[in-house]
């Protein structure tokens, strides 16, 4: 017997059962028969394709759990444990000590429950993670982790589709040298235009038309040929695969403008003059509604997650840079403009599929009321109430999009769940919003709410699990 195996036997056993979460034998049948092996489409995550192109083995579990992963680093910062430990130059094994001694302590938060599934499936780590059994999980982990490279993992997962995030000016090489070798696994970029949207922050702005010129080979010297620019980028993306944009906003923009008036304004960025608020809002409404077209006459899927307050802590922000934890859910209106902007596209009978995601739970009701509005009778469940996403890809959020969608709309047209991540451990996040949708319809048959025809059930939930999505974007 091995010394790791040794250190097992006096560790306690995790709490992540074959049944975790599923309190019925209707939401057993469900899960275990239906939903637990079907494949994966992600279609909307933040995995780095070089890695996937070059089929990178983790170096040590720090690397592939804790860097990068802002969840983990907001609850290392409020257990008071020195920044040193969290994005510092401490060991790596110095970093997983200290996350290994906060886990205790996450206890009814997401991260406790994503924690052990993820210890549990890829590396079959069964034990609660803790100061005491700190040592054994690291060091189990880390003999695994050669056999475990990006591809192995995705394939282990039943990854069929991963839609990775890809700013217009990417060259999506490392994406053709995967498509080229044939991985098994189908990955494709996602057009995510969100900095031509900074016209507001004048070098911000200016950098990135040069490398948008520098891409397409257009002098951006007008507003037709900013948009022959981007529709360059956008037919470049659409032949490496490309099925779908991706915007992440604030939220939508529904200004009254006209070209003359569009025109003028972006010639007036071009010359430094400065813009009003309402100005570059003009101009956000219409390089939105270009986008939107382009989306349309491409057949793509447009989706749009919108509400986060992001960067709240200058401090941090300054010496650690962006996407470092310091987000928060905003409160903002969304609705009204959401309505004139769809419904201008619609109008113009321009509207493409759309998936919309919401980050404040107030306006849940809202948002999947909206989408009934456009839906068209052309495609069955054009328009998308996406799943609970960053703040709320929780058991508490998803069932409460699970609950607002079935009450609001149609349940059964659903395109199921998202990982979000920039993590290849986060795949169990779809295991976790299986078994929260098998036990919610459980309870249904339990409390004699709906028929407890499983074979109907079951259909419906492998539908939502991957069918759905499979068919919606065209994979």
């Amino acid at each position: 017997m091995s010394n790791l195996q040794m250190q097992q036997r006096t560790l306690t056993k995790s709490f992540i059962s074959e049944d975790f979460l599923l309190r019925s034998d209707a939401a057993k049948i469900l899960y275990h028969d239906y939903a637990k092996e079907m494949p994966i489409v992600d279609y909307h995550c933040h995995l780095p394709q070089d890695l996937i192109a070059s089929d990178y083995v983790f170096r040590d579990l720090t690397e592939i759990w804790l860097k990068g992963d802002h969840y983990k680093w907001r609850a290392l910062r409020a257990l008071g444990v020195n920044e040193k430990y969290i994005t510092g130059d401490a060991s790596s094994k110095e970093k997983f000590d200290q996350w290994a001694s906060v886990v205790p302590h996450t206890m009814r938060n997401p991260l406790y429950h994503w924690t052990h599934m993820e210890l549990k499936n890829p590396f079959g780590i069964d034990v609660l993670l803790n100061e005491k059994s700190a040592d054994y999980v690291y060091h189990t982990a880390n003999e695994l982790l050669p056999s475990l490279s990006t591809r192995t993992i995705l394939n282990k997962f039943k990854v069929k589709v991963v839609g990775t995030t890809d700013d217009p000016c990417d060259n999506l090489a490392d994406h053709q040298k995967i498509h080229h070798e044939n991985i098994g696994v189908r990955v494709v970029p996602t057009f995510r235009p969100d900095q031509l949207m900074n016209i507001d922050q004048p070098e911000v702005f200016k950098s990135y038309l040069d490398r948008l010129r520098s891409v397409s080979g257009y002098d951006i010297n007008s507003w037709d040929s900013l948009i022959k620019a981007i529709q360059k980028r956008h037919d470049h993306f659409d032949s490496h695969g490309c099925r779908t944009s991706d915007h992440g906003q604030t939220y939508l923009y529904a200004e009254d403008y006209t070209e003359s008036e569009v025109k003028s304004i972006f010639n007036k960025s071009l010359l430094g003059i400065a813009l009003t608020i309402e100005e570059a809002n003009q101009y956000k409404a219409a390089i939105q509604y270009e986008l939107a077209v382009m989306d349309w006459q491409s057949g793509w899927v447009q989706q749009f997650h919108l509400g986060a307050i992001r960067n709240n802590n200058t401090r941090l922000l300054t010496t650690l840079g962006r996407d470092i934890g310091v987000d928060s859910i905003g409160d903002y209106p969304q609705i009204e403009a959401m309505s004139a902007f769809f419904d201008r596209l619609d109008k113009d009978n321009k509207l493409a599929k759309t998936i919309v995601y919401n980050l404040n739970p107030g306006h849940n009701a809202s948002f999947a009321t909206m989408m009934g509005n456009f839906q068209d009778g052309t495609i069955r469940g054009k328009m998308q109430f996406g799943s609970g996403w960053w703040f709320l890809d929780q058991k508490d959020g998803m069932t409460d999009q699970i609950n607002t969608l079935s009450n609001m709309g149609i349940l059964s047209t659903f395109v199921g769940m998202i990982t979000d991540s920039r993590s290849f451990l986060s795949f169990p996040r779809h295991d976790y919003f299986r078994r929260i949708l098998c036990n919610l319809l459980g309870n249904d048959i339990v409390n004699g709410e709906i028929p407890g025809d499983i074979p109907f059930l079951g259909k419906m939930v492998q539908d939502i699990c991957f069918n759905n999505a499979k068919e919606y974007f065209g994979w």
